[in-house]
Order: structure tokens, then C-alpha cells, then sequence
């Protein structure tokens, strides 16, 4: 299901203009939804905008991955950011829910099509392995349930030290009374750990009433346990270590992935060309 997220930077006086947004994008009606989401984000400040689909894999039968859909369908005409002279810009994410290690394929060509790659896992040990191997930009920390593990310092360091950040989101907490509580208590579990560092804060928001200012996810920050300077990072210059993040991350794959269809052709010239002098040889009976 396709979602959105709104991200990068401004001056440093309004924070940087950086949160993540989610709603639904299918049919019609939900691409107006889309449409007034991303016009308030710009009002708001918010520089970019990204298309989030959530993939979650099941083990009963073989997903296909979904292919993001051209951002003209999505949006009509992008809204010019507020302050600034520019449209906002738009983006591609896809965040895998990863209950199983095999969910994550970290050669699978489908993922070059976005911009942006998360993980959300749910186990304390695909938690493990995706701080400390999965080549992406963003972990996602449930916030509609109870995690069922802790965090520990060890995978957390081992992420901060790769790149990779943390996101939790809060417009769940915006809606219901037992969301808040688990939002809070996971994302205060989390900053016990992480010391606050390498975190953004995103809204997940369905609608564009749920969309908040950089200001006022500063404050939210507070109750998630961020410091003031932390949870400015958290909209604003650990956002734009995302989007550097993903650049680069997406230029190495590139670079691998042509690397390795270079020698496959090689390897596949190289080979027939074998054959064919063997067959010519055969034909003059040399051999």
C-alpha cells in the first residue's frame, strides 16, 4: 500500500523542515487524500515528499514487490514550499515488515526503484541482523503494539556506526489513548539506548489534520525522550543524513550491480565464443 513521506532541510532556524508522513494512496479518493497531505506538508515548511509502499511478505504464498507508481499519477501539481521559491520534491521509499530473514532480499533489482529503503522487524534477533547487515537507510520502530523484545546497545551502535537511522512515528498516538502509551514507551525504550542519536521522527499521518510543524514534533520529542538538540536533529539535519544515505547506498548498488553484468557478459562472450571455435574446428575436422 503506497504511503508518503516528507523529509530534507531548511535554515536552521525553522529546524530544518524534515518529519514522515503515511496515508493511503489507492483509488481516486485516496489520491486527493495524497494531494492535500502533501499541499499542507509544503505549507508546513516540509522540502520533500516521499511515496512510502509498505511491503509485508507472508509465507504461504510468494509476493511480488510492488512497482511505485509515476508521481504525476499520485499528484497532480506539486505545491511550492512555503518560504521558499521551489516546488517540493518527491520520492519513492518502500519499507519491508520483515518477520522472517529470507523477507529481505539485499540483491533483489526491485528495490532500485526507490529512493528510499527501510526494515521494519519484528523480532529481537531480524532486529540484530538488520542493524548490523541490511544494507538500508531507515529502521522502523513499531509503535501500534508492544515490542516484543529490548533494545540493546550493541546492534544499535553497530547501525549508528553504518548510517543507518531510527524512525518512530507519532500520529498513532494522535488517534488513541493505548497508541500513545505504546508509542511513548517504545520510543522512550529506544532512546535509552540509541542516547538519541541518529532518530527521526516521522507522523505516519492519514490524513492532513495529523500533520504537524517542526515545532511542534520538537515538543513531541521531549516526551519520547529526546533533547531539545537531539529532536531538532530529528527533523532536520539527521533527515538530510537519510537522503545522503540513500544516495549513496543506491550509487554503490548501482556500481556492484553493473560490475557484476559486465563480467556476466563477459564471461557469457567469452563462452560462446569458445563454442564456436570448437564447433569450427569440428567442421574442418581439426580438433
Amino acid at each position: 500500500m503506497p504511503t508518503c513521506w516528507t523529509g530534507s532541510c531548511s535554515e536552521p532556524e525553522s529546524y530544518g523542515k524534515a518529519a514522515l508522513v503515511l496515508l493511503p494512496a489507492e483509488g481516486q479518493q485516496d489520491r486527493s487524500r495524497m494531494q492535500s497531505l502533501v499541499e499542507t506538508a509544503a505549507h508546513l515548511g516540509f522540502s520533500t515528499v516521499a511515496i512510502n509502499y509498505v511491503f509485508e511478505p507472508t509465507t504461504k504464498k510468494k509476493q511480488e514487490v510492488p512497482s511505485p507508481v509515476p508521481i504525476s499519477e499520485l499528484i497532480g501539481q506539486l505545491p511550492v514550499v512555503q518560504g521558499r521559491s521551489r516546488p517540493i520534491k518527491v520520492l519513492n521509499r518502500l519499507t519491508v515488515v520483515m518477520s522472517e530473514a529470507s523477507h529481505f532480499r539485499p540483491n533483489a533489482t526491485e528495490y532500485r526503484a526507490f529512493d528510499l529503503l527501510a526494515i521494519q522487524p519484528t523480532t529481537e534477533k531480524l532486529f540484530h541482523t538488520t542493524c548490523m547487515l541490511c544494507d538500508v537507510d531507515i529502521i522502523c520502530i513499531s509503535v501500534t503494539e508492544k515490542l516484543p523484545f529490548f533494545f540493546k546497545r550493541a546492534p544499535i551502535n553497530g547501525a549508528i556506526d553504518r548510517g543507518v537511522v531510527f524512525e518512530v512515528s507519532y500520529a498513532s498516538a494522535l488517534r488513541d489513548s493505548t497508541m500513545r502509551r505504546y508509542t511513548i514507551a517504545n520510543a522512550v525504550c529506544l532512546m535509552e539506548s540509541c542516547k538519541g542519536k541518529n532518530v527521526i521522527v516521522s507522523s505516519a499521518a492519514e490524513k492532513a489534520l495529523e500533520l504537524r510543524g517542526p515545532y511542534d514534533i520538537v515538543n513531541l520529542g521531549a516526551l519520547f525522550g529526546l533533547s531539545d538538540a537531539d529532536s531538532k536533529e530529528a527533523v532536520s539535519s539527521t533527515c538530510r543524513a537519510v537522503l545522503l544515505h540513500a544516495e549513496t547506498r543506491k550509487t554503490a548498488s548501482g556500481i556492484v550491480y553493473t560490475r557484476i553484468s559486465q563480467q556476466e557478459a563477459l564471461q557469457d562472450c567469452v563462452g560462446s565464443r569458445f563454442f564456436h571455435i570448437h564447433e569450427s574446428d569440428h567442421s574442418t575436422g581439426k580438433g
